[in-house]
């Protein structure tokens, strides 16, 4: 494999190579929670770090292992580790680097439930978010403290699809030692790798596109391996000694030091470990991930490009149409589309988005996106429900916005469903 790297190359054979006991082309599923150690030595090695390899299924799995491998391969990663959720995978990686009284900036253009989970319940940990606009480029740097330990924002933002600039926030963020988490959900490694624009730090809520098929319940955490915790004031939990692995200092790992943590002390003590069997068929969607993604960005536009030609439509938000503010970003970092999720406003307001909805027959109403199936929802009565109106004007949600998560079906039809609604 290593001489051969293509992207569709490494999604249908990176992280597994034939079982070397059945020969299977397929990798297995490994229902089990333990593994036989060879002697009390070697159990006491893996147990002290002094080794790698399986211990427990709250901490590493096979299955999980191969799905781990392949993300690494596909974003570019040093490594990976996998969760039971998209959330899980935010919130283990802001408590992998934030303590009591820590704080971190966040792009307010996110999914309603990163807001809550940032803004509310880590607050009561006493972990404190500052949101900022992230096309204000200022607002990042003049919410930087002391006390800052990360920035967080979608590469593509959740429900408008604006078009964060990556690039130019890792750029402020290095500037004070801080690393850049991107949530890479909407973009996949397919459409664009954040590590090759300065990103430290990738999540996927793998529930989506990554898996592909609704089927499935998955996070995962990618590292760049490229930001230095070593002698960081920023970050003691890295560079004062363990107390829990023997005074281990987990920065002297070096570039493994951040999955390592993560793994070996925040999966073991929180226990938000994916199954065997959804780590299995989030390998086996990815398998055909970028063939997805290109029909789903390829539909998206039709959609996108028919709703803003139609008089009852006031407003479409899809960083592919040329009228889009985030045209040229969406161009910079996503040539090969943007994916199929997307917003627009209907005149009428909240009424009228209402019955559009209930009238559509191929369409379904999803608390989801990514799936293979065409999707739509109200953002503002689900998704986002639990913001404040000043929340949702900062997010740009407004009565009268619809989301929509473009599938694969032959576009004639999603099409001709949405008209009729409409009509």
């Amino acid at each position: 494999m290593n001489d051969y790297n293509g992207f569709e190359t490494l999604m249908v054979h990176s992280g597994y190579e034939a079982d070397v006991a059945t020969k299977s082309v397929a990798p297995p599923i490994y229902p089990t929670n333990a593994y036989v150690f060879d002697n009390t030595e070697y159990a006491a090695d893996l147990f002290s770090l002094k080794k790698g390899g399986n211990i427990y299924t709250r901490l590493q799995n096979p299955s999980a292992d191969i799905l781990e491998g392949k993300i690494t391969a596909l974003d570019g990663g040093f490594s990976a580790l996998a969760f039971s959720s998209g959330h899980a995978a935010m919130f283990n990686t802001i408590v992998n680097l934030c303590s009591e009284g820590d704080e971190f900036v966040a792009s307010s253009n996110i999914y309603g439930g990163a807001i809550n989970m940032y803004g509310i319940s880590l607050k009561r940990l006493g972990i404190t978010c500052k949101f900022v606009d992230p096309d204000d480029f200022d607002a990042w740097e003049n919410a930087i403290t002391d006390k800052t330990r990360l920035f967080f924002t979608e590469l593509i933002g959740n429900p408008h699809a604006n078009i964060a600039d990556i690039e130019k926030i890792s750029d402020i963020a290095h500037n004070y030692a801080i690393p850049l988490v991107v949530d890479s959900t909407f973009n996949t490694p397919y459409l664009c790798k954040p590590i090759e624009f300065g990103a430290d730090i990738v999540i996927h809520s793998a529930t989506k596109y990554l898996s592909g098929h609704g089927q499935v319940m998955a996070g995962l955490v990618v590292d760049s391996g490229n930001f230095n915790y070593k002698n960081n004031e920023r970050f003691p939990l890295f560079n004062n000694p363990d107390p829990s692995y023997h005074g281990l200092v987990f920065a002297d790992l070096g570039k493994a030091a951040f999955i390592s943590r993560l793994r070996a002390l925040i999966m073991r003590d929180l226990g938000s470990c994916p199954s065997p069997f959804n780590a299995y068929l989030t390998t086996m969607g990815m398998q055909t991930l970028s063939l997805r993604m290109e029909r789903h960005s390829k539909n998206a536009l039709a959609v996108a490009e028919f709703l803003e030609n139609h008089p009852k439509v006031e407003k479409v938000n899809c960083p592919m149409l040329k009228s889009s503010k985030y045209y040229d970003l969406a161009q910079k970092y996503l040539p090969k589309g943007t994916s199929g999720v997307f917003t627009f406003e209907l005149k009428g307001g909240r009424q009228a988005g209402a019955k559009f909805m209930d009238n559509l027959k191929l369409l379904q109403i999803v608390a989801n996106v990514g799936d293979l199936r065409s999707q739509v929802i109200h953002p503002a009565s689900t998704t986002h429900s639990q913001l404040s109106s000043e929340q949702l004007n900062a997010s740009g949600i407004s009565e009268n916005t619809v989301r929509l998560s473009i599938g694969i079906e032959t576009i004639d039809d999603i099409i001709a469903d949405i008209e009729q609604a409409l009509k």
